[in-house]
């Protein structure tokens, strides 16, 4: 295990090793880490590209204008995140450009690398209710799980070569594992422990590599999203398996199996794009494939929300109540779109806000189905004149679509994001001026938007613009 951990710290990944060394040095100095972090990294124009680009994504960026420097960056999203993304894409640059190996060696690689991302993002998913700065964490010691085995076949080295035919001509995990051992003097994951150890990478992952078994959220998580992920490349030829991982980490979270499974779709759906983000894009052909989750979410029951009038008057009393209490901007929406979505009998909705430069919508709250890849992907460029997002905002033009509505040009953007059944939208005012939209749908179920649900839907909003106007009224 020491003389690999050295070879691939001194010989093979150097790079890695002294950016990683670097950040891990700079996060113990709160002073002078945010300055100092932007200039170290400067140097290496391909690897700040990738880190503005995943900075500026709808995954990290939610409504803020767009970064242009690292140091700017770390600023806005906080040291943690912005040192995760460097290390996310100096590993993903070293590795995917590892040279001179075998076609089967480097196909073994990226599928690891593809696994690795996915439990990155599973692991994130799971602890959704924690801070930002746990779920980073997470998410990092998650990804770097299997690094000991991906540092190793990206080396190149003959060894690597003959154990890729050994392993691929043998099927007992146990002798698997006996092939590693002979080949190397050491299993994968002591190595990941070694290069944990000596490059700094953390307590988080030197516990999960060495106690995967104990039960905090962060170690379990790390530790089920890594099965899972592994569950679901082989789903084909082990869908119990699959099937059991999936109940396990429904469980700790203390969901039902089947809206857990719809969580892991929305959450694969994002790793693609966050692939994208990291110029990634070779390892989405290898992320695990989820369309065998598809049938279990099709057959599963649908839950569709009816018209509660009870409901609708009692947020609507709420609402009225703010508007003299003057209530925060986010109780103010969430109560609001809980009698949209509740009251009406809608699928989804969300409010989004202008960026600073009023070009683009991004999600701030949503609620129901498909909630959380609302958050992350309902991301709305403001297209051309007399498109139908534009004169929400400009006319200040409340708007539904549906069986019998007049048809407008909607934009290509909007276009892709909406149902064939209609939806609504409306303008968040605060006294005249617009800051934002609400829109609501009933996307899951497919059902039409009625008249009654616009006036409905018109009620509400209209109300939430008054508490708003109240509440910043000096």
């Amino acid at each position: 295990m020491d003389y690999w951990t050295r070879r691939i710290s001194d010989q093979e990944m150097p790079a890695l090793c002294s950016t990683i060394r670097t950040l891990e040095k700079l996060a113990k100095d709160d002073v002078s880490s945010m300055a100092i972090l932007g200039r170290s990294i400067m140097h290496d124009n391909a690897l700040t590209s990738r880190i503005l680009r995943v900075a500026n994504s709808a995954i990290y960026n939610k409504g803020i204008s767009p970064v242009t420097t690292v140091s700017r960056a770390a600023v806005v999203l906080g040291f943690d995140t912005i040192r995760n993304i460097c290390i996310t894409a100096k590993l993903l640059s070293s590795l995917l450009e590892s040279k001179n190996l075998t076609p089967s060696v480097y196909q073994r690689l990226l599928k690891l690398m593809a696994l690795a991302f996915q439990a990155a993002m599973l692991a994130k998913m799971m602890l959704d209710g924690y801070d930002d700065e746990l779920q980073e964490e997470v998410f990092i010691a998650a990804l770097l799980y299997h690094l000991g085995e991906s540092a190793f076949w990206s080396t190149g080295a003959e060894l690597a070569e003959e154990l890729d035919s050994a392993l691929s001509a043998e099927s007992d995990a146990v002798n698997r594992l006996n092939l590693v051992r002979e080949a190397l003097g050491a299993s994968f994951n002591q190595l990941s422990q070694g290069l944990a150890r000596s490059w700094g990478l953390g307590e988080l992952l030197c516990k999960s590599l060495s106690n995967p078994d104990e039960r905090t959220p962060e170690i379990r998580s790390i530790f089920l999203a890594n099965k899972l992920s592994e569950a679901l490349a082989g789903a084909a030829l082990k869908p119990e398996e699959l099937e059991r991982r999936l109940k396990q980490a429904a469980d700790m979270l203390k969901l039902d199996t089947d809206e857990f499974r719809g969580r892991v779709l929305r959450c694969s759906n994002a790793t693609v794009k966050l692939a994208e983000a990291y110029g990634a894009k070779v390892l989405i052909e290898y992320l695990p494939d989820t369309d065998l989750l598809l049938p279990q979410e099709r057959g599963a029951e649908v839950v569709v929300r009816e018209a509660n009038l009870a409901f609708q008057l009692k947020k609507l009393r709420e609402l009225t109540g703010f508007a003299v209490e003057k209530t925060d901007f986010n109780k103010v929406v969430t109560t609001a779109l809980e009698g949209i979505l509740e009251g009406i009998g809608l699928d989804r909705c969300v409010v989004l806000l202008l960026s600073p430069s009023r070009r683009m919508l991004q999600p701030r709250i949503a609620l129901g189905d498909g909630a959380e890849e609302m958050r992350n992907d309902f991301v709305l460029e403001l297209e051309g004149r007399g498109t139908l997002l534009k004169d929400c905002i400009e006319n200040q033009r409340l708007v539904w679509q549906g069986e019998g509505a007049d048809q407008a040009v909607l934009g290509e953007q909007l276009a892709r994001k909406v149902p064939a059944s209609g939806f609504l939208l409306a303008p968040l005012q605060v006294d005249n001026k617009v800051i934002g939209v609400y829109y609501a749908d009933r996307a899951s179920s497919g059902r039409d938007i009625y008249p009654d649900d616009f006036d409905s839907f018109s009620h509400f909003v209209q109300l939430a613009n008054i508490c708003f106007s109240v509440a910043f009224r000096h």
